[in-house]
């Protein structure tokens, strides 16, 4: 059983950065798939982010590709989302997500993914 908690969410303004933080309490959590996805106000849980279990491989959707980076470090065990030139359309609800097989394969049925924090407000007013 893995418990992940994020921290780092707020109110930003059109162009600032910000980092999300999770935490992965578990004695196996190194060992799992780490990642980020964000729910907006009356969409559905979209994919942003994943890294893989030594941290060498990433995967980012297309809407934050060079804006954002995701990085862990498996001796706390923790994952951390870097966003920087942020836009009001990033305004959403951030989740950890943690699972066993790489976040990449639930990109559009997230609802299968094993393991989610309970979420961090980002607010990008414009």
């Amino acid at each position: 059983q893995v418990h992940l908690t994020e921290s780092g969410g707020g109110l930003v303004q059109t162009g600032d950065s910000l980092r999300l933080s999770c935490t992965a309490s578990g004695r196996t959590a190194s060992s799992y798939y780490l990642g980020w996805f964000r729910q907006a106000p009356g969409k559905g849980r979209e994919f942003v982010a994943t890294i893989s279990k030594s941290g060498d491989s990433t995967l980012y959707a297309d809407s934050v590709k060079g804006r954002f980076s995701i990085t862990r470090d498996n001796s706390k065990p923790a994952v951390y989302l870097q966003m920087s030139s942020l836009k009001p359309e990033d305004t959403a609800v951030y989740y950890c997500a943690a699972d066993r097989y790489s976040l990449g394969d639930y990109i559009g049925n997230s609802a299968d993914v094993a393991h989610w924090g309970q979420g961090t407000q980002v607010t990008v007013s414009s």
